[in-house]
């Protein structure tokens, strides 16, 4: 897996990141990592520098402050491109996402996929340690937006993926407009429309056990607003972004 860097974002993890980051180092031989702080004041990036001076495969991204996920991301999306990879994986930095299977969905992108998707909400796919009104909360999030967006992506808001970032060639990351975790819609949306070729592959999420969630009312009400925004105004025809066909490897 030398041709893929794992982005994850961090804000006040120095709990979790020494933990995230053994754990994906184990998980292949050339697998890379982008740590991408936002000036997380508890330390973490100190943490992630420390690390990154332990292992050649480590690397940080320093931000200004707390901007959100979706400019994190977006960063993180040009850093890969300029450092040349062709896979850009993503994932959050509390262990709910098991690198572990970071493979599978590496397999998902060699079987022809232009975003390979960790969902929950398919067959095979499961949470564990989440109270009942989390699941619901997330479920119906996606098969909202989905709807709304005529998407027929089964988990939209899922954060755990892999971009063929070739397909993503054309894409201007400025008009990629979302702070928060509607980040994870707009993405999965514009990829539908775009023409990517999208497989979901089962995974398991498992909640927190060391710091604070970043979710909040005000992350959510962006969500369930700009969804509804964009959904009314793509039934009238206009898209908040240029549409693009994915680009082919070449020969």
């Amino acid at each position: 897996m030398k041709d893929v860097v794992v982005a994850i974002p961090t804000y006040n993890e120095k709990d979790n990141v020494e933990m995230i980051v053994s754990r994906t180092l184990a998980v292949d031989s050339e697998i890379s990592i982008l740590v991408v702080d936002d000036n997380s004041p508890d330390g973490t990036g100190e943490l992630a520098d420390a690390l990154a001076a332990r292992h050649e495969r480590v690397h940080v991204l320093h931000r200004a402050g707390k901007e959100g996920l979706g400019p994190a991301y977006r960063a993180a999306i040009q850093w890969a491109r300029d450092h040349g990879f062709r896979y850009f994986a993503q994932m959050d930095a509390d262990g709910s996402h098991h690198p572990e299977a970071l493979p599978d969905l590496y397999a998902a992108n060699h079987a022809g996929a232009d975003l390979a998707i960790g969902s929950r909400w398919i067959p095979g796919g499961k949470t564990e340690n989440w109270p009942f009104y989390r699941r619901w909360l997330s479920r119906g999030a996606s098969i909202y937006a989905s709807v709304m967006l005529r998407a027929r992506i089964h988990d939209i808001t899922a954060g755990f993926r892999i971009y063929r970032l070739r397909a993503l060639q054309d894409w201007d990351l400025d008009t990629i407009t979302s702070a928060g975790y509607c980040y994870q819609i707009e993405m999965s949306w514009r990829s539908r429309v775009c023409g990517l070729k999208i497989t979901e592959v089962p995974i398991t999420f498992t909640d927190r056990t060391e710091g604070v969630s970043k979710m909040s009312g005000g992350i959510i009400g962006e969500a369930f607003f700009q969804v509804f925004s964009w959904g009314i105004n793509a039934r009238r025809g206009k898209l908040p972004f240029p549409v693009t066909q994915p680009v082919p490897e070449p020969e």
